[in-house]
């Protein structure tokens, strides 16, 4: 995805952010883990002098533990120069212990439950790292990424503070270190067969009305066949979950994958109940059109995704939702070997009632748990140094998305090019060799965020036109802190998934046409009924807290 089944984005213990307690914690003031605490007998191995743009190198040789998500399409090697070229250029060498991608957050869970979690705890998406705050597993890294030069530039350069609040836990501190992005990076979209399009006269669309007119002009031409059909609607809780996600940016909503029961609407000032939001409300009548106008097949929202491609190769629908790998890599590569002369593109994101907007929040990405363990080493402030070196400097993240210059990559003109011979995610099918399966380059437990100009780098042609459109979007305002403390963190709690199911619930009945529109009003008395009020004023009662509190 990206990141499609992950969790979401906000978690039900805890309200997104918190800037209180300010006096105490520098919260919210960008002088996060000032020095208060004493690591003059945790140096061993650290760089007396390191700032920001400086190789890291270790004093002396090091090794630090780090959890390893073992993924089935690259999996780990021992002799990856990846490991190797980490320990030459920095004197650490890292132990990862492997845990199959398919069992890694439950792994991950046991792990940290029974101590014996490795230091480094990378792959973690917020907000999973709330479950292990109360135990004092792991370590509220606020409290040290003053020994982090190069996290602390980008986070102040690129004006993250917001983001960075927006993770804050009761105690005003964050235990993530999450990836940073300089500009927004959006993930999935429409593709259209475009030579269907030029054959009836229409063009790629660029607003729903747009999407609407030209779905109409195809089940003109085709009767028979539904225009758009779907797919990312199994092992996720909401059905096509990407449509959702891509669709509710036009109206300003968190839907599908980034879907959160609590949202901010600026206007009114005050944090409202999503799933009963007119905008929420108009994105299901959207949808229930093209269902009830046979426009969008109707098994979009219950198929698997390989029963969706499948229908979409045999000309069953011409229209699908995509991410730039996919288009590339899956829809245009089996195509083009199965229908002469198919052409697909994807478009950015139709514009709505919105506008040109991304949803704020989007600059922030999965990142790395420190075990509280690692604090009890006396080389703990190497450690620091050297996760922020490989993970927040721009060479350290360089050199775990392309490699070695010379040997993996070549650089010219701004331009880093894979070395022939060298295929990444299909880009040279005959290439005998590959970036992730056979360095350990581009690594998915590594590589993540960054400058534009790196994480542009690796943009095929597609991306980097349907990219270069999204980044100049405007990013709408993120949510100001509502920290929830520890009795409402565990009301919450009970409240959060009864109304997040009903929601997911009915909107798929909506959509199909099993419940009438003219019974949402009735839809939302139900939610009421499972204490949606008093969710929502729990989260503006804390909001309201935040604000006598710092003014």
């Amino acid at each position: 995805m990206t990141n499609q089944g992950q969790l979401s984005r906000r978690s039900l213990l805890a309200a997104a952010g918190f800037a209180g307690l300010a006096a105490l914690t520098g919260c919210g003031s960008g002088d996060d883990g000032g020095d208060t605490k004493d690591l003059s007998k945790k140096r061993h191995g650290a760089m007396k002098k390191y700032d920001a743009g400086e190789q890291f190198k270790a004093a002396m040789a090091l090794s630090f533990s780090l959890l390893h998500n073992n993924n089935p399409v690259y999996p780990t090697k021992k002799d990856w120069l990846f490991w190797k070229e980490v320990t030459r250029r920095t004197g650490v060498t890292l132990k990862p212990v492997d845990v199959p991608l398919s069992d890694y957050e439950k792994k991950r869970s046991l792990l940290i439950g029974s101590g014996d979690a490795p230091f480094l705890i990378p792959k973690t998406y917020h907000p999973a790292e709330v479950a292990f705050v109360s135990s004092g597993a792991i370590l509220p890294v606020s409290e040290y990424v003053h020994l982090m030069p190069n996290f602390r530039d980008k986070v102040k350069r690129w004006d993250l503070q917001p983001e960075l609040d927006s993770i804050r836990q009761a105690d005003g501190k964050y235990y993530l270190l999450p990836g940073l992005h300089e500009k927004p990076k959006a993930g999935y979209s429409m593709a259209f067969r475009t030579d269907v399009l030029d054959t009836i006269g229409v063009e790629l669309p660029t607003t729903w009305d747009e999407v609407y007119d030209v779905l109409k002009a195809i089940k003109r031409e085709h009767p028979d066949r539904y225009p758009f059909t779907d797919r990312w609607s199994t092992n996720t809780v909401f059905p096509a979950a990407a449509l959702f996600s891509y669709l509710g940016q036009a109206y300003g909503v968190r839907a599908g994958w980034t879907y959160d029961n609590i949202s901010f609407d600026d206007k009114a000032r005050k944090f409202v109940f999503t799933g009963a939001t007119d905008g929420f409300r108009q994105i299901i009548e959207y949808v229930r059109k093209l269902v009830d106008e046979k426009l969008v097949d109707p098994e979009s929202f219950t198929q698997s995704d390989d029963d969706a491609v499948k229908k979409l190769l045999a000309e069953k629908s011409f229209a699908i939702s995509a991410n730039p790998q996919e288009l590339v890599q899956n829809y245009r590569y089996n195509l083009e070997r199965q229908v002469k002369g198919a052409k697909i593109e994807m478009v950015p994101v139709p514009l709505g009632p919105a506008g040109e907007i991304v949803l704020g929040g989007v600059r922030m990405e999965n990142g790395v748990m420190i075990s509280s363990k690692a604090l009890k080493s006396d080389s703990f402030v190497a450690m620091m140094q050297f996760v922020d070196w490989l993970f927040y400097a721009d060479e350290g993240q360089k050199l775990c998305k392309w490699g070695v210059e010379g040997v993996t990559y070549t650089e010219s003109g701004g331009q880093d090019r894979l070395k022939p011979g060298i295929s990444l995610m299909g880009s040279d099918p005959k290439a005998p060799k590959d970036l992730q399966k056979d360095y350990g380059f581009f690594n998915g437990v590594f590589t993540y965020g960054g400058s534009w100009d790196l994480v542009s780098s690796s943009f095929g042609p597609d991306e980097k036109a349907f990219q270069g459109v999204m980044a100049k979007r405007e990013q709408t305002p993120i949510a100001p802190p509502h920290p929830l403390q520890s009795a409402e963190q565990e009301q919450a709690s009970l409240w959060e998934t009864p109304l997040k199911d009903h929601v997911n619930q009915n909107t798929l009945k909506f959509v199909l046409g099993k419940r009438p529109l003219s019974e949402w009003g009735d839809y939302v008395t139900e939610l009421k009924a499972k204490n949606m009020q008093q969710l929502v004023d729990l989260h503006n009662k804390a909001h309201a807290r935040y604000q006598k509190d710092n003014g």
